[in-house]
């Protein structure tokens, strides 16, 4: 059985070719991700990913990968995911538990996976258990903000651009001032019609009082889902959202970890939707762990996605796993979230990019994660790479 010889994380950045904002301050100028590529003693190579969210930069998981989890898994068995998952954040919880280190445990879990496709010649989602679907309905992530344009105006015709494109749901960023927010929504659903999905992200923007009045109007104006409303903290604040009874879903679980984590969410169904994104939150083993707490409450499971072409293809064998919410003919079946900002390093780095026909993406069937990741892009967009 071949063994973990080597492990490099590269720590990416990259120039945005429009600089943008959303909710939170500052201005969102460089993408970063960290890219950890695992070889093993016969030769084969799995890369993963740590998700880079906002404005977090990639040094925080390269160190933790580096420092804490190498020294554990050089010369392990990579077809003992769950035994290593358990491992790492057994070794990482006095100084971990969320963030960037669970994202470095993520990172790890997800190029393990890709190994043990390749060693056993089956694609992960076929080693999860099995696919539901062969394709996923997409939904467009953009919206964001930039300086000098004017708005709503220029959502709307992004929206049409969207529809142009084949995308039949879309989640528009909010969190600008409850007036502002419903101004957006409102130019949006003008420009596609009744009949495409719409969802609102405010990331976090707001507090539970201010909230209300937020999903009321929201609620009326037939949007499907809300999202991050309230801080990721606030876990009664957003009970509280969900007791107000709207009809629109209540979202959240981007800034969430492990199935620690995700407990107290899950067992005061302080959430309709929960969000985890695969490169944070645990990999493939941890997501799992998230998936079985979130199927016990009858919930709705639709992972973030928000990182490079590795952390896209990674999701979209996870959410081919996740069953309708309830398994019927009216159950709800998960979107993939498809983001449409810039980001110079996505399309880039590997060779194989996800396959959207009659506007929904193709689930791929090759061994592992199925990618042919370009080294010279992990070298051009690297500040650091780190061999051991």
């Amino acid at each position: 059985m071949p063994k973990i010889a080597n492990i490099t994380t590269y720590s990416l950045r990259a120039q945005v070719p429009n600089p943008f904002f959303f909710a939170q301050p500052g201005i969102v100028t460089h993408r970063s991700s960290t890219v950890v590529e695992i070889e093993l003693d016969d030769g084969r190579v799995g890369y993963g990913e740590a998700l880079c969210n906002g404005h977090q930069p990639g040094e925080i998981a390269a160190a933790t990968i580096e420092s804490s989890l190498t020294p554990l898994l050089i010369g392990r068995d990579p077809l003992q995911t769950e035994v290593l998952f358990e491992e790492c954040y057994n070794r990482t919880k006095d100084f971990g538990m969320k963030g960037a280190v669970v994202g470095a445990i993520s990172a790890i879990d997800i190029a393990l996976w890709d190994l043990k496709g390749q060693i056993l010649g089956l694609p992960v989602h076929t080693l999860l258990g099995g696919a539901f679907r062969t394709s996923l309905a997409p939904y467009a992530t953009g919206f964001y903000r930039a300086e000098g344009v004017q708005y709503p105006q220029a959502l709307a015709e992004e929206a049409t651009r969207h529809i142009e494109a084949g995308f039949q749901a879309m989640k528009v960023k909010i969190g600008f001032g409850i007036k502002s927010d419903l101004a957006s929504i409102a130019a949006v659903r003008e420009a596609v019609g009744e009949d495409i999905k719409i969802m609102a992200d405010a990331n976090h923007a707001y507090n539970a009082g201010s909230a209300r009045t937020l999903v009321r109007e929201l609620d009326a104006m037939g949007v499907h889902w809300l999202e991050e409303p309230i801080s990721p903290e606030d876990v009664a604040g957003y009970k509280s959202l969900v007791d107000m009874g709207p009809s629109m879903l209540i979202a959240a679980g981007e800034n969430e970890f492990s199935r620690h984590g995700f407990w107290p969410w899950v067992t005061s169904r302080a959430v309709d939707v929960l969000q985890p994104d695969l490169a944070a939150a645990g990999g493939f083993t941890g997501t799992q762990h998230i998936k079985t707490l979130a199927l016990t409450a009858g919930l709705t499971l639709n992972p973030h996605v928000w990182g490079t072409a590795i952390g896209l293809m990674a999701a979209i064998h996870f959410l081919a796993t996740i069953p309708p919410v309830p398994i019927s003919r009216s159950g709800h079946e998960p979107m993939l979230e498809y983001d449409q900002s810039s980001h110079p390093f996505r399309r880039e780095l590997i060779a194989e990019q996800p396959q959207m026909i009659d506007g929904r993406v193709q689930v791929p069937n090759r061994p592992g994660l199925g990618i042919t990741v370009n080294k010279d892009i992990l070298l051009r967009y690297s500040d650091r790479v780190t061999s051991k």
